[in-house]
């Protein structure tokens, strides 16, 4: 509830510093008194949630089992919705009044909003009536700040219970983690007279209570120790009671009562366990450690005896793990498939001999562990209920049917979502409504980094720190913190080791849209349980059937996010309409030809994905999205923006591309965007691709001071002085991709100053005199170089090769010569080679010792390659091989004489450019997979 909170408190201090009756200027004098009865009724709405904010997080912990408490939050999280739909309207309503398209038109919306925002002052007198009802129901039902009551204490032991089911396993029934216990063996006997801090790391119900309970009841470990203690420390422990629970362990319980420890203040109780370990060997278990705090009274207690002694945490968060040596954690994963169905069968099928799945339910059995996904909490819960279930395929099929459903209100697997929901609830407020917003992707969507971060900086998520930091680099932090959390695994990244994408496990999505949506926080459509959409939704994500659905009279949608490609247009130009406060638009992939008229009067968005649509034009109308920060054309086809798009001095990233070839082979691979007019009010820009060079732009390029990844195509020579100049006045910037206006260009860059942090580097254009200029050897970060079409008449390799950070790298036609060395030594981080289309290049040798780290190489249109290079076996790293359009000798010789040398490649593909279908499978549909997950490859662009 604190986030619903958070988020509104945030829009209100934004809306009263922007100065709204400045902006609209003297046209709405006579609105003025009403705008400032407005501003005084917010602040005082604002003093008001600030309270409420504080008190719901001083006792959320103690009210955890207090119905009560969570009736009365729901009504909070009513009143929080009420006053960020005021403030939205609030905003919408200035916005309107600023447009100046015609007088009559001014005028006639200043008429009419004076009487919404007279509105919109009733609205605050019912939501201050409101509040103070919600502070007389709280003295009724007495929710207040005091000692936790009975109920809360129930709730605490149920959640004991949990981590103490785990302790309690009995080892034979232990699959899985076999290395990870053998580890935490080896560790727990080594010979080693330094007191050792050990720490078991990962998601909720991977098994980490089981793991330690392994070793701790392992007779063999126990034997070695003078004593040992297993205490759970939960969220909200007590030290005081942790220290008497270890000291009742150590000790005999009787003497530990005549002692006086219950009576003992913390630093007494630190004392007396001090002394009494001193001399002694010790094993003590943390189990359930949510913070490092917990360990500092703990780290004292424990003393440091160089008597061998071992303290093993389990934590869910990396930050408490690395309390930790080291190289004395250990990050728990899921469990791989194999261990996965074993460890069903032993659950679900425990009455029949062997364990063994009947025929009748394989089928159903394997679709119950896919979706478990490793996790052995949900195996154990859901293999333990259907164990008393008939043998019947059909009621198998309806409780598989019925799986969302069944978490959601199956008490039998509430623990489920109990120890799932305990990371939830333990975030701050910041990153609790970060978090809900993943839930929106599809099950086998990836999250990807830059995407997630736009979205949340569109809702108002993230906080702009005004110290230099970026909101992106914020929201990268928040990303970081959910990872660490374990909450988000990260899947992929990129060449500098930045995380690119990540994941939700399935089961912690499904449990977090449940809870997005009773908290009508959102709604996924297409989601297996949900059969309807509440009109309360703040956010609504369509995934499939979506015009099944009638959505007319929500206006409280914030964002709007549809992945069902298969809607007709008529529906998505009809549902957009309905939408008045929309902040975010996410239309990737649809069926549309041409943008949705209403878009142009969404007055508050932040957000506009339209990229991979048939989109032709955008209206000169966008000039009235005046907070709109994102606009995504990627793979549209729009080649020329209005004038107007100038105007939106918020944009922080416009992509605009029309892609012609995917595999990248040719000079116009994809089209430049014009941009006519002047763009240097666009200085919130970050990221800006692909415009189309002219003499005016890259001169006001240099006032973009803020970029950070640029594309820019149609360069030339007489360009280039000019544009380089801009490019030097951007400190961050990190990707630039320059592309020559035509083959017969020749840039000189010999007198060109290095960009000291750029990363990324594309280069498509013939270099002056068939020669590298000097910045290449000052490239001191790049990590990926790219050069096309450069007309090299020297061997590049060794000049490439004093760029030790460079991790790909791709040649395309780049070179005139007919032989290539890569020289031991060379490229040590290198990962992916890409060389093509270099009509004379015969050979390419590799010594033994050079890319050694290599993972992809492909070879493309090198038709007088006859011989397959025989360094390629030195590569031992090497994963996969591409080999497109490559002379017949040279395909032939490898799949006959010379396939030793690559027969420690597992992966290697050859097919011809022609083949559409190869293309297809090999280059396009890998490609959307890569950037948006498989579900991506639903996308047919030949529809």
């Amino acid at each position: 509830m604190a986030d619903a909170l958070f988020v509104v408190l945030r829009k209100v201090a934004l809306s009263l510093g922007e100065g709204a009756l400045v902006k609209i200027g003297t046209d709405v004098v006579e609105a003025a008194p009403v705008l400032t009865d407005f501003e005084h009724g917010m602040r005082q709405i604002e003093g008001e949630l600030l309270i409420l904010q504080a008190f719901i997080g001083q006792v959320r912990a103690q009210k955890a089992g207090d119905k009560a408490f969570h009736a009365w939050l729901d009504q909070v999280r009513d009143v929080a919705h009420e006053v960020e739909d005021i403030i939205d309207e609030y905003a919408y309503l200035t916005t309107q009044a600023m447009d100046t398209s015609s007088f009559f038109k001014r005028k006639f919306h200043q008429v009419k909003n004076f009487a919404a925002w007279q509105k919109l002052l009733v609205r605050i007198s019912q939501v201050e009536a409101r509040i103070q009802r919600l502070s007389e129901m709280r003295n009724r039902y007495g929710i207040s700040v005091g000692e936790q009551d009975r109920s809360s204490k129930l709730q605490q032991s149920n959640q004991f219970s949990v981590s103490d089911s785990s302790y309690l396993t009995d080892d034979s029934e232990i699959v899985g983690h076999a290395e990870e216990i053998g580890r935490l063996t080896q560790w727990l006997l080594e010979e080693k007279q330094d007191r050792t801090l050990i720490a078991i790391f990962g998601m909720g119900g991977l098994g980490k209570t089981t793991v330690a309970s392994s070793v701790y009841k392992n007779k063999k470990i126990s034997r070695t120790f003078d004593c040992h203690a297993w205490v759970t420390v939960s969220q909200t422990y007590q030290v005081e009671e942790l220290l008497r629970e270890i000291m009742n362990q150590l000790t005999e319980q009787r003497a530990s009562l005549a002692s006086g420890f219950m009576t003992m203040s913390r630093m007494r109780l630190v004392e007396i366990m001090q002394s009494y370990l001193r001399d002694k060997k010790y094993f003590i278990v943390l189990d359930d450690v949510w913070e490092k705090d917990a360990w500092l009274f703990l780290n004292y207690a424990f003393v440091k005896n160089n008597c061998g002694s071992k303290v093993l945490i389990t934590t869910r968060r990396k930050d408490v793990s690395s309390l930790a040596l080291h190289n004395r954690v250990i990050e728990l994963k899921t469990l791989n498939y194999a261990e996965s169905w074993e460890l069903f069968c032993k659950k679900a099928f425990f009455a029949l001999e062997g364990s063994i799945c009947p025929k009748n339910l394989t089928s159903l059995a394997k679709k119950i562990v896919d979706k478990c996904q490793g996790l052995p909490l949900a195996i154990i819960a859901i293999g333990s209920i259907l164990s008393y279930h008939a043998l019947d395929e059909w009621e198998w099929a309806f409780f598989y049917n019925q799986l969302n459903w069944q978490l959601a209100n199956n008490s039998e697997l509430s623990w489920i979502s109990t120890v799932l929901n305990l990371s939830l609830d333990d975030l701050p407020s910041h990153l609790r409504s970060c978090f809900l917003y993943c839930s929106l992707f599809p099950e086998d969507h990836w999250i990807k980094r830059k995407q997630i971060a736009k979205l949340w900086i569109a809702e108002g998520f993230v906080e702009e720190r005004g110290d230099g930091t970026t909101m992106e680099e914020v929201a990268e932090h928040y990303l970081a913190e959910l990872t660490h959390r374990s909450l988000l695994q990260v899947i992929e990244r990129n060449a500098s080791g930045r995380p690119r994408t990540f994941v939700m496990h399935d089961l912690v999505r499904e449990v977090t849209s449940i809870t997005a949506e009773k908290e009508k926080f959102a709604v996924i459509h297409g989601h297996v349980g949900t059969t309807q959409v509440s009109h309360d939704a703040r956010r609504l994500c369509i995934q499939k059937s979506a015009d099944s659905q009638n959505y007319l009279a929500n206006s409280h949608l914030r964002s709007f996010i549809l992945f069902d490609n298969l809607v007709p247009s008529s529906w998505i130009y009809d549902v957009s309409s309905r939408f008045r406060l929309l902040r975010v638009l996410g239309l990737r992939f649809t069926n549309i030809e041409q943008v949705p008229c209403v878009v142009t009067e969404l007055y508050n968005l932040r957000y506009l994905d339209m990229s991979y649509t048939k989109v032709k034009q955008i209206p000169a109308s966008f000039r009235k999205l005046v907070h709109l920060q994102v606009l995504d054309l990627r793979f549209s086809y729009v080649e020329e923006l209005p004038l107007e798009i100038t105007m939106l001095t918020n944009l922080r990233h416009l992509h605009v591309a029309v892609v012609h070839d995917l595999q990248e082979r040719s000079l116009n691979c994809f089209s430049a965007t014009k941009i006519p007019g002047n763009i240097c009010g666009l200085k919130n820009l970050q990221s800006l691709h692909t415009v189309s060079a002219n003499k005016d732009l890259v001169s006001q390029l240099g006032k973009l001071t803020l970029m950070r990844s640029l594309t820019i195509k149609n360069v030339r020579q007489s360009y280039i002085a000019e544009l380089w100049t801009s490019l030097t006045k951007m400190p961050n910037l990190s990707v630039l991709i320059i592309s020559v206006s035509d083959m017969d260009e020749i840039l000189d860059l010999r007198m060109l100053r290095p960009l000291p942090n750029l990363k990324f580097f594309w280069l498509a254009g013939k270099m002056e005199g068939g020669m590298l200029p000097p910045i290449f050897n000052k490239f001191e970060k790049l990590t990926q170089l790219k050069m096309d079409w450069s007309g090299l008449n020297k061997d590049p390799i060794s000049s490439f090769s004093y760029m030790l950070t460079l991790v790909d790298l791709c040649l395309f036609g780049a070179y005139y010569g007919e032989h290539l060395s890569f020289c031991a030594g060379w490229f040590p981080n290198l990962k992916s080679l890409q060389i093509a289309d270099m009509e004379h290049l015969a050979q390419i040798e590799i010594e033994d010792g050079t890319m050694m780290g290599l993972h992809h190489l492909e070879l493309v249109g090198l038709r007088n390659m006859r011989v397959v290079p025989k360094g390629i076996k030195y590569i031992r790293t090497l994963r996969q091989m591409f080999l497109t359009d490559m002379p017949k000798e040279l395909v032939e010789s490898l799949q006959g004489s010379d396939s030793h040398i690559v027969q420690h490649v597992p992966n290697i593909h050859i097919f011809d450019s022609t083949d559409s279908e190869a293309v297809n499978n090999f280059i396009f549909w890998p490609h959307l997979a890569k950037k948006y997950g498989s579900g991506a490859t639903k996308y047919d662009p030949r529809k």
